[in-house]
């Protein structure tokens, strides 16, 4: 009895009563493979699901602040609307849309001879100042160019983020904005909104195609944006894509040139530009004539270019003796045809 005590010793119980921990490594057992694969995917689903609802937040919010601004912008009645100073008026910083010398001075024999039909929509700031939200080159126009003092103008209640938020998106959406201003305004979305890239782009409801365009004039060089802002209808998204690719393959200070080129010159053309930066094409020497010697004499000069053989004769007699191997060198060609084609059929 003693020495079955003795073998069975080892399977008493511990004496916390604790049941082993299951080993924290992977499930090996079918259910178990099973259950952690259920789990992945509810996670992946909850993930999913928590995005998309980001998504659309961001969407109403932007939809919501671009509808308050631009019902502002279209109030042709004016309800609401008075005269404002334009001294008050101050202007954020990227927010006014870069015009091309044709558009302003458009805009400008516009305003001179009409009345202004929308009015500008302004924020106030509650120190005596007025934040423009939209209408900043009208305020440019009238105080630069017309010399006047007040501006027709309706205030904009809403918070600042929601003016930035909704003059950026609006400007964005915009169909006549070129494709590098509304890359700027998508860059100034990102960033004072805090939205990720796919939100924007998901809210905005643009085109694949249209977002790579604009999205091109972010690979191109800091130099070469430079000048685009200051011209950005005369680069298009088609060409800065091309532009861009030709970045990548290693023609950066050529891309610059030639946009720099571009937007001093208004009769460069994109296309010519895109030519300006392309690397060229290395120049092949021409072989040297061959010079055919009869003893000491010379008879005749050889030359071969761009798929042309040519035969100098020069000196005294030199027009008749090109006439005489003119017909040596048909009869020869000749004779060398007839000879392909006779071995050609005999084999």
């Amino acid at each position: 009895m003693s020495k079955l005590l003795e073998r069975t010793a080892a399977l008493q119980p511990t004496q916390t009563g604790e049941r082993p921990s299951r080993p924290t490594g992977p499930a090996r057992s079918a259910p178990g493979r099973m259950f952690e694969f259920t789990n992945r995917i509810n996670e992946a689903e909850d993930k999913a699901a928590a995005a998309a609802a980001e998504a659309a937040q961001v969407k109403a919010e932007l939809e919501e602040a671009r509808r308050q601004i631009e019902a502002l912008q279209q109030n042709t009645g004016s309800a609401g609307a008075a005269e404002i100073d334009i001294s008050t008026l101050v202007e954020v910083p990227g927010r006014r849309r870069k015009l091309s010398p044709s558009e302003y001075a458009e805009l400008t024999a516009n305003l001179e001879k009409n009345e202004l039909i929308h009015p500008i929509v302004y924020r106030p700031l509650g120190d005596g100042r007025n934040e423009i939200v939209s209408g900043a080159n009208r305020v440019a126009i009238y105080r630069d160019e017309l010399g006047r003092t007040k501006i027709l103008g309706i205030p904009y209640t809403g918070s600042a983020k929601s003016a930035e938020l909704g003059a950026a998106f609006s400007n964005l959406l915009a169909p006549s904005l070129p494709d590098y201003e509304k890359y700027r305004q998508f860059e100034r979305l990102q960033k004072e909104s805090g939205f990720t890239r796919s939100d924007i782009l998901e809210a905005s409801g643009l085109s694949t195609s249209h977002v790579a365009r604009i999205l091109a004039f972010e690979k191109l060089p800091a130099a070469a944006l430079e000048a685009v802002a200051e011209r950005p209808d005369r680069v298009g998204g088609h060409a800065a894509e091309e532009f861009a690719a030709l970045v990548a393959a290693g023609q950066a200070e050529s891309v610059v040139k030639a946009i720099q080129a571009l937007v001093k010159d208004e009769a460069l053309t994109q296309k010519r530009a895109l030519e300006m930066a392309r690397p060229k094409a290395p120049k092949t020497t021409p072989p040297a004539a061959r010079s055919v010697m009869v003893g000491r004499k010379k008879l005749c000069d050889l030359s071969v270019r761009n798929g042309v053989i040519g035969v100098r004769f020069s000196g005294k007699g030199g027009e008749e003796a090109a006439a005489e191997w003119a017909d040596k060198i048909e009869a020869f060609l000749k004779a060398e045809i007839a000879a392909q084609a006779g071995t050609e059929v005999t084999e």
